[in-house]
């Protein structure tokens, strides 16, 4: 009889437990992040490495939410120098970080101000380094099941430092800009996500260097950690030097770990 009672209680006690943990709510991590790494390498009549490395962090509680965006972008080729050995030299490097932070307005209003800073290093390009910040007032225009839309808009301030040539020392030109961007998520499936995004900033002195970028980005879900990610990338300057061109694009495909 006595057996029969302690397994009564012990049968009690563990539903008990079960009924506590099912009823007691999951509490979410107010932190998300995820990186990215892609690499190409070729070899036959031409060799090159290519690699692609980006970082993604998020902390978000109550009505504040702040991101953080890294991204590297290396590419060596092997070219033959004067003694015809050939070695493999940097033909492209760029890296920038972009950081956001946003505070709603109101719990129950989808109003929302920001601040946002951005640099970029581009060994390559015309400018040797680009950087501005922005603070401004910005709004979820749509929100469903399935997708979302948020756009801001604000004043800033953008520095370029154009790099020296065989004529022209090193400069720094300076400009304040209205900037503007848009971010579309939709969930296509469980296992698709679309994202667009779309950042304008407008100089508007005739002589100053504006910039407008695009990026499109598909993910699919491998794994509950591991996706594959397709992007395309659109850079393009108003104001560059004769030998270098408006626009710039980007085409990768990585692999991103979430955690």
């Amino acid at each position: 009889m006595s057996h029969k009672l302690l397994s009564a209680a012990l049968c009690c006690v563990s539903l008990t437990t079960l009924a506590e943990e099912a009823t007691t709510p999951t509490v979410e991590s107010p932190y998300t992040a995820s990186a990215e790494l892609g690499m190409l390498f070729k070899t036959g009549d031409t060799s090159s490495a290519d690699i692609k490395s980006g970082f993604d962090f998020t902390y978000e509680v109550d009505d504040w939410k702040s991101t953080v965006t890294l991204g590297l972008l290396v590419k060596k080729s092997e070219q033959e120098d004067e003694n015809g050995e050939e070695h493999f030299i940097t033909s492209d490097q760029k890296w920038t970080a972009v950081g956001q932070t946003n505070y709603n307005i109101d719990t129950a209003s989808p109003n929302y101000i920001y601040g946002n800073v951005s640099y970029e290093d581009n060994r390559f390009s015309n400018f040797k380094n680009q950087s501005s910040v922005s603070t401004g007032w910005g709004r979820r225009w749509f929100e469903s099941e399935k997708a979302t839309l948020d756009a801001d808009i604000g004043p800033g301030y953008k520095r370029d430092v154009i790099r020296q040539i065989d004529v022209q020392a090193e400069q720094t030109k300076s400009a304040f800009i209205i900037q503007a961007q848009a971010l579309y998520k939709r969930q296509i499936n469980e296992h698709v996500l679309f994202k667009q995004l779309v950042v304008a900033k407008y100089a508007p002195k005739a002589d100053e260097n504006s910039t407008y970028k695009a990026r499109t980005s598909i993910t699919t879900k491998l794994l509950e950690t591991l996706q594959l990610k397709f992007s395309f990338t659109l850079d393009y300057n108003t104001d560059v030097e004769d030998d270098k061109e408006n626009v710039n694009t980007e085409t990768a495909m990585t692999l991103v770990y979430s955690f």
